[in-house]
């Protein structure tokens, strides 16, 4: 389906039952940005919102799912080509402490009024044969438009006190319009953050990963840490700016670096959640930060505390166990690849990195990469072919050692008929043995090395049997 085909039955329904709907916000604003017309369209219903979606649910024939919000007359209905909304034309009244507004009708311009950014708040009313009529714009979206500037409707801290998340979609906007914010919303932003604090972490974390989505992050980074809205969700990032000197010698600035990485990750990946692991990469840094003489700077296992901060971070703002392991991993091992670039490393060390790493071992490659922010070319260059041999040699050891989904050739059935044992500790430390083995050379990962091997050791982890047992 089309969206002229969409917007035709839209038309047909709305003539029926003796009302007008319009096509309201982004969609609007995209097509007079010449940026492609998008799959998610609003719609404002001068009536019932979720009346209409009912028809339309009918009209199609159940062709999408209805998903209704009585509570705010409105709906959201998905079909294969397009998600829609649904939504009576309302005036909304917040209270000082919740998000949750209290609703009553309007007309369409009290409607606009309401909306986030000026550039957000025009409609066009669906007409005849799908086709839409003209702007309705009574607050001068299309000069906002012109001018790349973000404003809101009504004045900022009415706007942001409605909806405190409003503010992060103002940087939201700027990295991905490439817009910049007018100095009284701007103010208004730096004002209102503590209000940031009725949100919750499910909602700021949407906001913040649409942010990191935009092909440049840093242009909205930058203006939360700049208001400190950073502060009210991500305090360890903001804490990673400043720059320290003693005797002549200075560390970079960590968060000029860090929205370095995640720009430059951006550039080469859509991975969103890469992109946030980007933006933890040093959050210990601050915590390990310390001057030793001889060597200056040093931040040493800082990528160990990281993976404990990533812990508590992802939990904080909601992130699913699985995103949260994925972001660890890569912060905990980002400095690994640096240690395998000498000429005499062995195999050893680069079959734990990719026996480690597994799938994720590509992406962390991609984040090392983009962890080289220098402005000397030429050091950037030879730092990129260091990674280049790397990425040749993990490619040899894979295929001549067949990591690619490595296990113990020996599984652990086997190991108990050999050793009579019954499931238990005893058998898992058999085969981490063979496996250790396989990753320091030791044997070569194959069958009868394996089998050979478990002969060799099973006397020595047997006598320790009983006593692992018991533990």
């Amino acid at each position: 389906m089309t969206a002229k085909q969409l917007f035709n039955k839209i038309h047909k329904i709305a003539k029926s039952i003796k009302t007008e709907v319009y096509v309201v916000g982004g969609f609007v604003r995209d097509e007079i940005l010449g940026s492609g017309a998008g799959k998610d369209i609003d719609f404002v219903v001068l009536g019932s919102g979720l009346e209409f979606a009912k028809n339309l649910d009918k009209e199609l024939k159940g062709q999408g799912s209805l998903i209704e919000f009585p509570d705010f007359d409105t709906a959201r209905y998905v079909l294969s080509d397009f998600e829609v909304e649904f939504a009576g034309a309302r005036c909304e009244k917040y209270d000082a402490k919740s998000r949750k507004p209290k609703v009553t009708s309007a007309t369409l311009e009290q409607d606009l009024s309401r909306r986030d950014f000026t550039v957000n708040a025009m409609a066009r009313p669906v007409g005849r044969g799908g086709k839409l009529g003209k702007v309705v714009d009574p607050f001068g979206g299309r000069i906002d438009i012109k001018a790349k500037i973000l404003r809101t409707p009504l004045a900022p801290e009415e706007t942001f006190f409605d909806d405190p998340l409003r503010m992060l979609r103002a940087a939201r906007f700027a990295a991905q319009l490439n817009f910049s914010i007018d100095s009284q919303t701007l103010e208004a932003m730096k004002t209102n953050a503590g209000r940031l604090e009725i949100i919750s972490a499910e909602r700021i974390k949407e906001e913040l990963l649409k942010l990191l989505a935009s092909p440049q992050p840093s242009v909205g980074l930058w203006l939360l840490y700049g208001t400190t809205l950073l502060d009210q969700f991500l305090p360890e990032v903001s804490q990673l700016a400043g720059v320290e000197e003693i005797k002549g010698y200075k560390h970079k600035d960590n968060l000029s670096h860090t929205f370095a990485v995640v720009d430059n990750i951006a550039s080469v990946s859509d991975n969103v959640i890469l992109r946030f692991a980007g933006l933890m990469h040093d959050i210990a840094k601050p915590q390990t930060k310390k001057f030793v003489r001889g060597r200056g700077w040093t931040f040493d296992m800082h990528e160990h505390l990281g993976k404990k901060m990533v812990y508590d971070i992802t939990t904080r703002l909601r992130f699913s166990k699985i995103e949260g392991k994925y972001i660890g991993k890569l912060v905990r091992w980002h400095l690994q690849p640096i240690a395998l670039m000498d000429e005499g490393i062995t195999d050893s060390p680069v079959r734990r990195l990719v026996v480690n790493l597994g799938e994720d071992l590509t992406d962390l490659l991609i984040l090392c990469r983009s962890d080289i922010t220098t402005g000397n070319q030429n050091k950037k260059a030879r730092r990129l072919r260091n990674y280049d041999k790397l990425e040749k040699k993990i490619a040899t050891v894979i295929e001549k050692d067949k990591l690619r989904a490595f296990q113990s050739p020996v599984r652990g059935a086997e190991i108990m008929t050999v050793c009579g044992l019954k499931p238990g500790p005893t058998v898992g430390r058999l085969k981490e043995e063979i496996e250790r083995a396989i990753l320091d050379g030791v044997i070569p990962n194959e069958y009868e090395p394996a089998r050979k091997y478990l002969d060799k050791i099973k006397a020595e982890y047997m006598a320790k049997a009983e006593e692992w047992e018991v533990v």
